[in-house]
């Protein structure tokens, strides 16, 4: 039960009139009885509450920021309307304003209210209760009663870095070819000959062909095809760090993403690992089709735990899921203490049998303050930021030097780097 503003006016000019005519015990005993009669009364002709029927239906996943809409239908089977006020109750990070609806459901019939929501962070987001209050037909209290309904909206990973794909898939046809340019690397596979030309790399004369032909032959090359990327997303506490806006596994989401569907429409076979110490989300065999719809079903509700990677289970999870030889592709921090105390020991099983890249979020403001100078607390910030910077370097070459790959760029580069990296190495026959 509810009581409405209209019953507290009501008691107001109760308690004037009680005042100026019966200013006695007596009279406040009898004006308090009559204005709980008439709320009884009020509630006993009001809608009930308990009886509708309510049932869900909409969007069931959204990119995050963008805007989604769920639908509540309220069907009324009883023979009395109900009047009054819908609550659909969502939590904060669906991004849903308060959602209360006017609502009116004569008897036998139904109505539908909209409830708008825009996430703001990635994930599950579940709907909480609906809530209706049926005020009676004098507006002076109401029924109030409470449905579950259950919904889930999923907010998939936004995939900002999709703008860079086709510039990279340009540069990925005239590898393959598809513009008139052939390429030759160690390791990519034989295509056609053709007449030399001026400018040819002599290396790539065919000498018996020549002997054939009339005229010097040169051997045209194309990139490999039907080779493995592993993409592995370190799911652990450094993951959790933010970086702007964002954690930095939102960032290294959003450079697999953009690999993911580079690599696929290159021919290359590509899988996904999550993992912290245990493998969190796995994506394994889905066909370039529907490569990106598993990806980002699969990362959407993964978050950061604030727990120390296993970088030796990690190492074990990627040799043992295919023993052909892949890119592995390792979404990781370069921090001091987790890849020399972590990585490094466990590096070399890697690398003899699968080559590595590691991606690595860094953070813009490392390099405003390296810049920043003038007061003494400024000149301290620069300093340590100084500091920072050199060890990732160092921490670059010693990985380098181990034959990785290194990739280390702010949020908004991570991605585009990491591709030009990838096309870097199948031009020269390297994955």
């Amino acid at each position: 039960m509810a009581l409405t503003g209209r019953l507290a006016l009501l008691a107001a000019g109760a308690a004037v009139v009680v005042g100026l005519v019966a200013p006695t015990g007596w009279g406040v005993l009898v004006a308090t009885l009559a204005l709980v009669a008439l709320a009884a009364v009020d509630v006993a002709l009001a809608g009930p509450v308990g009886a509708l029927r309510v049932h869900r239906d909409g969007d069931s996943a959204v990119r995050l920021g963008e805007p989604a809409q769920v639908r509540l239908t309220v069907e009324n089977p009883s023979g009395r309307r109900v009047r009054g006020r819908l609550r659909d109750a969502w939590p904060p990070s669906a991004g849903a304003p308060p959602q209360r609806h006017d609502l009116d459901v004569p008897p036998g019939e139904r109505r539908r209210v909209s409830t708008h929501l825009r996430p703001t962070r990635r994930g599950d987001r579940l709907a909480d209760r609906v809530t209706v209050r049926s005020v009676g037909p004098m507006g002076l209290a109401a029924r109030q009663g409470s449905h579950q309904v259950p919904w889930r909206l999923r907010a998939l990973p936004p995939f900002e870095s999709r703008r860079h794909l086709p510039s990279r898939l340009a540069r990925l046809r005239e590898m393959d070819g598809r513009s008139a340019v052939q390429v030759r690397g160690q390791g990519t596979e034989f295509d056609s000959l053709r007449e030399y030309v001026v400018g040819d790399d002599v290396r790539s004369i065919d000498w018996r062909a020549s002997a054939r032909a009339a005229d010097v032959m040169v051997r045209t090359w194309r990139p490999e095809r039907d080779r493995r990327v592993l993409l592995v997303l370190d799911c652990g506490r450094t993951a959790a760090g933010r970086v702007g806006d964002a954690p930095r596994l939102d960032a290294a989401m959003d450079a697999a993403l953009l690999l993911a569907a580079l690599a696929a429409r290159a021919g290359d076979r590509v899988d996904l690992v999550a993992y912290d110490r245990a493998v969190r989300a796995r994506v394994e065999g889905v066909p370039a089709t529907g490569l990106l719809p598993a990806l980002v079903q699969a990362m959407a509700p993964l978050d950061a735990s604030l727990v120390e990677p296993d970088y030796r289970g990690m190492v074990s999870t990627v040799l043992a899921s295919s023993a052909r030889r892949s890119l592995v592709v390792l979404l990781t921090a370069l921090d001091t203490a987790p890849v020399e105390e972590g990585l490094l020991p466990v590096l070399g099983l890697l690398t003899r049998r699968h080559g590595v890249v590691l991606a690595s979020v860094a953070d813009p403001r490392v390099a405003e303050m390296a810049a920043g100078r003038g007061e003494v607390a400024a000149v301290y910030d620069a300093a340590s930021a100084d500091r920072a910077g050199l060890e990732r370097e160092r921490l670059g070459q010693v990985l380098s030097r181990r034959g990785v790959e290194v990739v280390d760029a702010p949020p908004g580069l991570l991605a585009p780097r990491l591709a030009d990296r990838y096309l870097a190495l199948k031009a020269a026959g390297r994955l």
